[in-house]
């Protein structure tokens, strides 16, 4: 081949301009592994972390106490309490003497607030205190920080407590009894009454918030209805645990029953 047939036949292969032509688009390459996998796992991290800002919002489902607490399926009220004795009269908050003292405190029975069987009353061997409290009562609201600040502080030590909820009503503010107890940190048991009050009837209430002290024998050392201040609880609570009189102070603010 002759220089000038080489040289003709190598500008053939260039565009005009000298410089060579564009190559054509192949056919397109279709993608495959695993490209969708980080989109996917972005939104399942969004939706858990959105799951669990309603679940913190909503307070989840159980909130904890010492008498179980806040959860949805919570027993609030009771479908039978059962009282082993003879009732104690009803609390006379004028009266010079109490009508219940020296007589032996009846057994109750009845559930917690997970449904667990509890009992409180008669003679135990040990002073306690039985705590009746309705959630709508605003003096048991004002009542239930003293006890539980009292029972931090060391203040209770000696005699056992028990709250009982009682005047539990749906249609009433603070339900359940059970939620509010928990968000007070209640360090202490609790059951439930029924819907007739069939505890604390057999207990004398007359109003909340209604206390019954009882001492180790079993026998009702005194009853205290209305709101009392921390400082007279704490003398109560000192006096029950040694086996002394009781220094009941004069009835304070309560709700009617």
């Amino acid at each position: 081949m002759t220089a000038q047939a080489a040289q003709g036949k190598t500008q053939g292969n260039k565009a005009p301009g000298g410089k060579p032509p564009k190559k054509k688009p192949g056919p397109a390459v279709k993608r495959t592994g695993s490209s969708w996998v980080f989109p996917v796992v972005i939104i399942a991290v969004v939706l858990v972390g959105v799951i669990a800002v309603v679940v913190a919002r909503s307070g989840g489902s159980d909130g904890g106490s010492g008498g179980g607490g806040g959860s949805k399926n919570a027993v609030e009220v009771s479908a039978e309490v059962s009282v082993d004795g003879a009732s104690l009269p009803a609390f006379n908050a004028t009266a010079t003497k109490d009508a219940a003292i020296g007589l032996t405190a009846p057994t109750i029975g009845s559930v917690d607030f997970d449904g667990n069987n509890v009992q409180v009353g008669g003679a135990t061997g040990s002073p306690y205190a039985v705590v009746f409290l309705a959630h709508w009562c605003p003096h048991c609201q004002a009542e239930v920080p003293r006890l539980v600040s009292l029972a931090k502080n060391g203040q209770i030590e000696g005699v056992d407590v028990t709250a009982v909820a009682t005047g539990t009503s749906n249609q009433a503010p603070n339900y359940p009894p059970s939620a509010w107890l928990a968000r007070e940190e209640w360090p202490f048991g609790a059951m439930v009454d029924t819907a007739t009050a069939t505890a604390s009837g057999a207990y004398g209430l007359s109003s909340y918030p209604f206390i019954v002290f009882v001492d180790a024998n079993g026998k009702v050392a005194g009853r205290t209805s209305g709101e009392i201040e921390a400082a007279d609880l704490q003398k109560i609570f000192k006096a029950l645990a040694a086996g002394e009189t009781l220094p009941i102070p004069t009835a304070g603010a309560s709700s009617s029953r």
